[in-house]
């Protein structure tokens, strides 16, 4: 096997990095020369990150939407339509006395109607109704170490109050909220898992192209004594090309989804008085996306340099 005289005492090092630089600035001209290939393997390399990394962005809002909740339950009071103040007043000294109470909050009948017209759209219907048809309501927030059984207790003892009209446990939606992310971030994972062997095995299949257009080269090269390094760099170039593009066009994807999807969700959030904030898709991200998707081509590369190069006899 032959070896690599610049790893010996000669080696320049200004004249590794200039070979690296040749070799990378090759590899960039070949595929810009074959544009059309090349952004088909982009897309096809960016649309398999782009599934998992949007689910990963996906679960961070939703375990920053269910931190925004405080990540406790807690109920809410529907009071009558014509329940009168100490009607309210009582079942708020009720909730508020409950050890496991931490917060109190009323809504009046009047508030509930002008938070109605700003979210629905549909203030100048209700004024022709002449009343109110919204009832006065109130939200309690659980304490962190809350006990069910003294939770059940206390929802009957307000339920029996006079002027209640229902009382809702908001667990539920939560615990939903909070099962839905586990399996968005398995799912995640398993996508990433699967998606990442797509984009290798796509990469290697590109580079096992350039292969075959540069055979002659090889041979040639390897019967000057070029070493496995020499014969192998401009394709590990073009693997790291083919999987930087790939990133580059999974980030555009998730950017377009998230533009796409962000006038519903700040609907839907408005209508739970929150704002929208959407988190993960930052410059960290971006860097991480990329790199991971040179790093995914790179692998391709040695793949197909690996099994093709030794069934012709090169390594």
């Amino acid at each position: 096997m032959a070896k690599d005289p610049r790893r010996g005492k000669n080696w320049q090092p200004l004249s590794w990095v200039r070979d690296h630089i040749r070799f990378g600035s090759e590899s960039l001209h070949f595929v810009s020369a074959r544009v059309g290939t090349s952004f088909l393997v982009w897309l096809v390399v960016g649309i398999a990150l782009a599934l998992p990394a949007g689910l990963w962005i996906l679960q961070v809002n939703m375990d920053k939407m269910s931190a925004g909740w405080e990540g406790r339950p807690g109920l809410s009071v529907y009071f009558e339509l014509h329940a009168s103040g100490e009607d309210v007043e009582i079942a708020a000294q009720a909730l508020g006395n409950s050890p496991q109470v931490e917060r109190v909050s009323i809504t009046s009948a009047a508030e509930a109607l002008e938070e109605f017209k700003a979210y629905s759209g549909l203030g100048d219907a209700l004024t022709l109704l002449g009343e109110n048809p919204l009832p006065a309501s109130m939200t309690a927030r659980f304490v962190q170490d809350m006990q069910p059984a003294a939770v059940d207790d206390l929802i009957d003892t307000v339920a029996a109050l006079p002027g209640v009209a229902e009382v809702v446990v908001e667990k539920t939606w939560l615990e939903r909220l909070h099962d839905l992310s586990a399996v968005v971030s398995r799912l995640g994972l398993v996508l990433a898992l699967l998606f990442g062997v797509g984009a290798v095995l796509v990469t290697a299949s590109s580079v096992r192209l350039a292969i075959e257009a540069r055979l002659d080269e090889l041979r040639v090269l390897k019967m000057v004594g070029a070493t496995q390094g020499q014969i192998r760099r401009p394709f590990l170039y073009f693997g790291a090309i083919y999987g930087f593009g790939g990133g580059v066009i999974a980030a555009m994807l998730i950017a377009v989804t998230l533009v796409i999807v962000e006038p519903p969700l700040q609907s839907l959030l408005g209508s739970y008085q929150q704002e929208l904030d959407l988190a993960g898709f930052n410059m960290g991200f971006l860097a991480f996306l990329l790199l991971l998707a040179s790093v995914l081509g790179i692998f391709g590369a040695l793949l197909a340099v690996r099994q093709r190069l030794r069934d012709l006899e090169l390594f």
